[in-house]
């Protein structure tokens, strides 16, 4: 590293704090872009420095997106009736890769980590409930009632007091709010001698019938 010129090492030194990359990878990555045609460099330059002006959150879910409304919310043809409550943006990604779901987001950005000084208020709750209030207010009229929220935080200890927290606060505020959880269970291809008790504790809960 210290042969290698400042630019250069410069370069290695943050890709290096990405996550996931160590200091050969970041030495791999800045020969790579110090290789690019200068036209590609310039390009992925001005799209790292727009990153942050450009990008901003939906009013409605939180998404990332360029405009005031992203375009999930702005799709006329997806249920503006079901919400689905996720912790993060990549888990909003995943549901859309696989195309299995056409409701519309919340996004937490987070979840309730009191170890790590995050509470409700740290997070998106308070707008996610001010939204299903409003739908559900003489200005329904206006645009969709909400009639169901899907909690998909993920099945840690966190994830789970994230979930909680929002049913009680929910089912105080809408006794009528449908309110449901991802299953769990068994991943396809699994081999019941290695699951732990409580996933098979979940698959048998929330079993169907076959």
């Amino acid at each position: 590293m210290s042969s290698l010129p400042n630019s250069l090492k410069n370069i290695s030194l943050f890709l290096e704090r990405l996550p996931g990359i160590g200091e050969k990878t970041a030495n791999r990555l800045a020969f790579f872009l110090l290789n690019l045609p200068e036209e590609d460099l310039k390009e992925f330059a001005e799209n790292v420095s727009d990153l942050k002006l450009k990008t901003k959150l939906c009013k409605n879910c939180f998404n990332f997106t360029e405009k005031e409304i992203c375009e999930i919310c702005d799709n006329s043809e997806r249920d503006q009736s079901i919400i689905c409550v996720v912790e993060t943006v990549l888990d909003l990604l995943s549901f859309e890769q696989g195309r299995i779901y056409n409701g519309v987001y919340h996004v937490l950005h987070g979840k309730i980590d009191p170890l790590n000084r995050v509470g409700p208020d740290d997070i998106k709750i308070n707008e996610l409930i001010n939204r299903i209030k409003l739908s559900h207010s003489a200005k329904a009229s206006l645009g969709t009632k909400i009639t169901e929220v899907i909690l998909a935080t993920n099945p840690d200890m966190e994830g789970e007091a994230t979930a909680v927290y929002i049913s009680n606060k929910l089912r105080i505020k809408n006794s009528e709010l449908r309110i449901s959880r991802l299953a769990y269970g068994l991943p396809m291809g699994a081999n019941l001698e290695y699951a732990d008790y409580m996933t098979l504790k979940k698959a048998i809960e929330g079993r169907n019938k076959f």
